[in-house]
């Protein structure tokens, strides 16, 4: 398949010295890059997940944790009180 790329003009031109030394095309580096950079990217394992947990009371424990319109309210109010508390 054919296709265009743009190179910055240092990168082409080390590419293309580079080539030239090892007597092998532009197309054949290019194509032999790709394919260690993707290989390279396929064997990473993604981060192992770790939840995070704190001690202490955080959540009331009478709150309907389903009802988020609740929660939201909640916020709002404690948010309103602790403005008014520093006034």
């Amino acid at each position: 398949m054919r296709t265009t790329i743009s190179l910055p003009d240092p990168l082409f031109e080390n590419a293309k010295r580079y080539a030239e030394e090892h007597r092998i095309t532009l197309s054949v580096l290019v194509e032999d890059a790709l394919r260690c950079r993707l290989a390279e990217q396929s064997t990473e394992a993604p981060p192992e997940f770790q939840l995070v947990t704190v001690r202490g009371k955080l959540v009331n424990p009478e709150l309907d944790l389903n009802r988020t319109s609740m929660l939201l309210g909640l916020e709002d109010e404690e948010r309103f009180l602790n403005a008014n508390a520093r006034r």
